[in-house]
């Protein structure tokens, strides 16, 4: 089946990632680190220092004690808080929280989402005004699995990604509670709610 991401992201189609917008949510984070490269190339460097392959725009917050690997775009207005570590390819559109101890890796944010404290997010595209509360955390490796390929079903249909490293699709809008774990391969719909403690698993 085919999965458009603008059905889910309403401003994607818009943003700086509309280049990939036919593509799959997998195949664009898998090239995390080659897309935000580019995605850097074309900043205004007057309105981001950039330094060993990071741009952070000068309206943005970065705390002292957050860890930023290149290449990565902390867009306007958004607050790093210490203990944030960002790492293989992250890009962060604007208005976005990375609380303290949230992991962010080979994602791409849309705006206004915010990983509260204790998150982890890997391999995963989150669309615009996303919440993760604390300690909830999107899994991007399936490690129990002898084959490590990412498949999961959505709407009845098995999809096959071709990667082994996929966490979530998230739409705008949608709500992770407290210690709520996404298992590798999901998506969730525009404005969906996964409640504390709870176990999304679409593998």
């Amino acid at each position: 089946m085919s999965l458009s991401i603008g059905d889910y992201i309403d401003g994607f189609a818009g943003s700086p990632l509309s280049p990939w917008a036919g593509e799959a949510p997998w195949r664009i984070t898998i090239r995390s680190a080659e897309i935000t490269r580019r995605l850097i190339l074309g900043l205004d460097a007057t309105a981001y220092r950039i330094d060993d392959g990071v741009a952070v725009h000068r309206s943005s917050t970065v705390e002292a004690g957050a860890v930023l690997k290149g290449p990565a775009v902390i867009g306007p207005r958004c607050f790093v808080a210490a203990g944030a570590y960002v790492r293989d390819g992250c890009w962060l559109e604007e208005d976005c929280i990375l609380g303290p101890g949230a992991e962010l890796k080979s994602s791409f944010v849309f705006r206004g989402s915010k990983l509260a404290h204790f998150n982890f997010v890997g391999d995963s595209i989150l669309g615009r005004g996303v919440n993760l509360e604390a300690g909830s955390i999107v899994a991007n490796y399936r490690n129990e699995k002898a084959d490590k390929q990412i498949s999961f079903r959505l709407n009845g249909q098995l999809i096959e990604t071709g990667v082994e490293k996929f966490g979530v699709l998230a739409g705008d809008g949608v709500r992770v509670g407290a210690n709520a774990v996404i298992a590798p391969g999901a998506v969730l719909a525009k404005g969906e709610v996964v409640r504390r403690l709870t176990l999304v698993d679409q593998g």
